[in-house]
């Protein structure tokens, strides 16, 4: 099987603190990869790394065979991701949000907000505003973000935060069945 993600001596350094320190991983296509780790540990920081958005101290980080970096846009068209907090524009509904999201993603498929908003059973919250939204309901915006255009990857960073234990079986059925069903490859933090 073919690696989709990979890192080589990928390290970043912040002043005089190491927050990642020469990581070399190996995800390949359809395997849920477990990045676990203590608050501080520097999942975020590789996380970051691994979507262009801080660039290494040294070391490289792969994603398909073509090495990361910022200006990387084609690339990016395959990867689904949610880092931390997932933004919304908080006076805009859970729908109005999913649209703007379509649309930047040039998606002509406008049925692709329905079908994300019923794959992570928003349908209840859809006309609500996203400033009215629970913590995990949030987290559930921030996760049809990733999946709306159906990535063959999904890099995402604490995806179950503030969700109940049902919401949190939920997903994680859900990511299994997309890398088990569908191929998808996922690397998740936690």
């Amino acid at each position: 099987m073919e690696n989709v993600i990979r890192t080589v001596n990928l390290s970043k350094t912040y002043s005089d603190v190491k927050a990642v320190s020469e990581i070399n991983l190996n995800v390949r296509k359809g395997e849920v990869y477990g990045f676990l780790g203590l608050n501080g540990a520097g999942k975020t920081t590789t996380i970051r790394m691994l979507l262009g958005l801080i660039k290494p101290s040294s070391g490289n980080a792969y994603i398909l065979d073509e090495k990361v970096h910022g200006n990387h846009t084609e690339l990016f068209k395959k990867i689904g991701y949610l880092v931390e907090i997932p933004y919304s524009y908080p006076n805009l509904t859970v729908r109005e949000n999913l649209d703007i999201v379509r649309r930047l993603r040039f998606m002509k498929d406008k049925d692709a907000v329905n079908k994300v908003i019923r794959r992570l059973k928003l349908d209840e919250y859809e006309n609500r505003k996203a400033k009215n939204l629970s913590l995990g309901n949030a987290q559930r915006l921030g996760l049809a973000y990733a999946l709306i255009h159906n990535p063959e990857i999904l890099i995402l960073d604490e995806p179950t935060n503030g969700l109940d234990p049902a919401g949190i079986f939920e997903i994680r059925e859900m990511l299994k069945d997309l890398a088990t069903n569908h191929g998808v490859t996922i690397f998740i933090s936690s």
